[in-house]
């Protein structure tokens, strides 16, 4: 009843009635200290000589709890910093009052009755903040109490795991009846750890599920690779739990975690390999204080480029891009480094328009380049072959051209597994491209190299937002094949591989990230569905729509395995050029383009394959 009472008091009103009290505490705690230093006979006679400076403790303590904001926190949530708030207010005050006293040349005043004031303020102004805990904590309405909550088991009794019990004990006791934890170590097993009992070995989740009737299962490691986070999965599967997991250590600020930031297993957890790993130290010594130039700078992966390349302070890094809106977005969002100097110039236009490019070349001398610009969308794209063709090719073949005139000293290409063996008009065109880029390279100095991944997580206009858009419209989930394949990556991964490719870079190559084994699309569609809490067939369903134009059941990263060699990056590899009738394909690739002006979007097309299969390692 008396916590319903203190809800629904207004908050002015409540700070109005805690400087009340505060008022009250310290005016009596100064008499109260009076008689606990003189005792009874004494006292009344000091305390009605020094009533005239009460009023000088009461204002000074008040003014103290103000500017360290006591009054702005809620103390039915208060934690130990908060408590230890109230022991610095009480302190600092207690000095001012000495010095005021001492400055006014009252060296009379009973140093101890100061110092007694102190103990008996601190305990009169901490107490009602306890009580208001307590009220919290134990007196809460029974019709709070007879909520049913799920039962709650936490994996993981590390330093994350007691986080979370501290926060569903504070903020979401309503919703869940912490159980226990659980963890792999043997030697915490039975110990009682933030007033919550290690109850078994993670290995015993199943059995202890069923003993203890858990609704809900938290994962606390988040620190946890790919692997271990699938296995308990699997365990949390096999019990039949639903289950979450805490974010990742970047995510988790100032060693907290609130229970409102435990999310779903992401997909990018159950990568079926290491995540790479970035050598900074060769990095820095190409990209710091170099002019870097990024094309599609607004894009998924262009954009991350600029984000990490920014980190490596170069002394200008360049914006390109034809979308305005993409590029404002991440120039404002760079611009707000401020700690860091590089100077950030966008530019809005197009690798199809060889002009602007000789004008921005010519002007800030890039010397390195990083070519993400490019028409991506495989089924749009087989309705716009004269487009593709002009982008990725035409374009591309102006950036390598400027790259040579200009003496850029590393240019980095991103390609696609789609461009080997290609059945589509993207793939065919990145083909073209690394075609066209290895012929550069063995020509000139500009250390020109390619990089061939597969499938980016979470990037625009890829299968992961498309899934979870359908998941959260109810379905149903759509798959074109059942057994189709593909190769995935982070975005984070995909742009560490890029930005290194320009470090181990002899010239002519293309770099291939050991991307572990492809996983199925209706792998990838359940997994999701199962991490939203869903059930597959019962609250969604998933729909198979048939292949589009142009799509591989599989996707290939190399032409040929036995040409991969090993860099000193043990999850990158590369294929050195490989040698072709430069003449001639150059010749082709010219008539290609001029094609798209003068002939059918099929003849476009004809000819592309004609001209990709001439170029195939024999």
């Amino acid at each position: 009843m008396i916590s319903n009472v203190l809800d629904r008091i207004a908050p002015r009103q409540r700070i109005v009635l805690m400087v009340l009290f505060d008022f009250a505490a310290s005016f009596a705690s100064v008499i109260v200290a009076f008689f606990l230093v003189f005792g009874v006979s004494q006292a009344p006679f000091l305390t009605e000589k020094y009533f005239s400076l009460i009023p000088l403790f009461v204002i000074v303590r008040l003014l103290t709890f103000r500017v360290n904001r006591l009054y702005a926190y809620s103390w039915r949530y208060a934690s130990t910093r908060e408590f230890i708030r109230i022991i610095i207010s009480v302190t600092l005050g207690t000095v001012l009052i000495g010095l005021v006293l001492w400055t006014l040349g009252l060296f009379t005043f009973p140093m101890r009755v100061i110092l007694a004031d102190w103990g008996i303020n601190l305990v009169a102004i901490g107490s009602v903040r306890v009580m208001l805990r307590i009220l919290r904590d134990y007196l809460s309405p029974k019709s709070e109490q007879s909520i049913v909550r799920k039962n709650l088991l936490i994996i993981g009794a590390g330093e994350a795991g007691i986080s979370v019990a501290r926060e569903v004990t504070r903020v979401s006791a309503l919703t869940y009846n912490l159980k226990g934890f659980v963890d792999d170590k043997k030697n915490k097993v039975g110990r009682v750890i933030y007033q919550t009992p290690v109850l078994g070995l993670t290995s015993e989740l199943p059995t202890l599920v069923r003993e203890y009737g858990i609704d809900e299962v938290i994962i606390a490691i988040p620190s946890a690779s790919g692997k271990t986070i699938r296995h308990l999965m699997s365990l949390c599967e096999e019990a039949g739990v639903k289950f979450k997991s805490t974010p990742g250590l970047a995510d988790i600020i100032g060693g907290k975690i609130s229970i409102n930031q435990v999310r779903e297993v992401r997909i990018e957890d159950l990568l079926r390999r290491d995540v790479i790993k970035m050598d900074s130290e060769a990095v820095a010594q190409y990209i710091a204080g170099a002019t870097v130039l990024v094309t599609g700078a607004g894009g998924s992966i262009g954009s991350e480029l600029c984000r990490q390349i920014q980190r490596f302070s170069p002394k200008i890094l360049i914006l390109f891009d034809h979308d305005e809106n993409a590029l404002y977005q991440i120039h404002m969002e760079l611009n707000e480094n401020t700690h860091n100097a590089t100077a950030i110039v966008p530019v809005v236009s197009d690798i199809k328009c060889k002009a602007h490019l000789e004008t921005l070349f010519e002007q800030y001398r890039p010397q390195v380049v990083f070519h993400a610009a490019a028409h991506k969308h495989v089924p749009l794209m087989e309705n716009n072959v004269r487009e593709v063709v002009e982008n990725n090719i035409g374009g591309t073949c102006n950036l390598l051209k400027m790259a040579s005139k200009y003496n850029v000293k590393d240019f980095v290409f991103i390609s696609t597994d789609k461009a080997v063996r290609p059945t589509n008009c993207m793939g065919a065109t990145k083909r073209i491209g690394e075609v066209m880029l290895q012929m550069e390279a063995a020509k000139n100095k500009t250390k020109f190299s390619a990089v061939r991944f597969g499938n980016v997580l979470g990037s625009q206009g890829s299968v992961i937002p498309l899934f979870k858009k359908q998941i959260a419209e109810g379905g149903p989930i759509t798959i074109t094949h059942p057994d189709i394949t593909r190769y995935f990556m982070t975005i984070p991964e995909a742009v560490s591989l890029v930005i290194q490719t320009g470090a181990l870079s002899q010239g002519g190559e293309i770099f291939i990230l050991d991307m572990g084994e492809p996983v199925t699309i209706l792998s990838l569609a359940q997994d999701l569905i199962r991490l939203s809490g869903l059930e597959l067939g019962k609250d969604i369903d998933i729909k198979v729509t048939g292949l589009r134009p142009g799509e591989k059941m599989f996707e290939e990263l190399f032409f040929d395995k036995s040409n991969l060699t090993e860099t000193p990056n043990k999850k990158i590899f590369v294929t050195h050029p490989y040698h072709h009738d430069e003449a001639a394909i150059s010749q082709q690739i010219q008539a290609l383009i001029a094609m798209c002006h003068t002939r059918s979007e099929q003849d476009v097309r004809n000819t592309l394959f004609a001209l990709v299969k001439q170029t195939e390692p024999q």
